[in-house]
């Protein structure tokens, strides 16, 4: 058994927290806000009908726009209130709960790797420290040998990137591109948020 995700820790103390979640993001779609950044830039670096793992997928928001525009996904999240909110508000990709710290799609009949994997939403924060490396090397498990993972979360979240990029290192990954924002501005030491385009090493 792996240690509870922070995400789960913060369900647990707040049981009204992911509803939360969910209505946030609901509300500003309807607002018309701009929630489609990052599947933007996961679409242009596959061709039509790529295979991509949305790992930490929330309520969809995601992978919902990634399958809209051709691409076959999986979307797997720890938390089921956020897995039933994507199969209601995206239907078509592949919803999954589970835990990243415990990936193992094949066991579920998923056996073919995927083209791109994504985790956005500083999913990597919400993990449990312990486990910051096995799902990393989990996610380097289901990736094809020329694919690429796609990893973004801000800084001041107790996990420095230095100590992210051991991390990936550890996990079998290499930096092919580090970028400070999802719309493609380089990666600098000043830079709060990180998003790291990582290749199999």
């Amino acid at each position: 058994m792996v240690a509870q995700s922070r995400w789960m820790q913060k369900v647990a103390a707040d049981p009204g927290h992911s509803h939360w979640y969910i209505e946030r993001f609901r509300a500003l779609a309807r607002a018309g806000e701009d929630l489609d950044g990052e599947a933007r830039l996961i679409d242009a670096m596959v061709p039509r009908g790529a295979r991509i793992l949305d790992a930490g997928c929330g309520p969809g928001r995601l992978g919902g726009y990634l399958a809209t525009v051709g691409h076959d996904v999986v979307g797997v999240d720890v938390d089921p209130t956020l897995i039933a909110a994507a199969e209601q508000d995206h239907p078509g990709p592949h919803w999954i709960v589970g835990d990243l710290a415990e990936l193992d799609l094949p066991a579920l009949g998923i056996g073919e790797p995927f083209d791109v994997i994504v985790s956005a939403g500083n999913v990597m924060t919400f993990l449990a420290p312990s486990t910051r490396v096995d799902v990393l090397t989990r996610l380097r498990a289901h990736l094809r040998p020329d694919g690429r993972a796609v990893i973004g979360f801000g800084a001041g979240r107790d996990y420095e990137f230095t100590e992210f990029f051991d991390d990936a290192a550890t996990a079998g990954f290499a930096p092919d591109l580090l970028l400070s924002t999802w719309d493609l501005r380089p990666f600098t030491d000043e830079s709060d948020f990180l998003v790291a385009v990582l290749r199999p090493a």
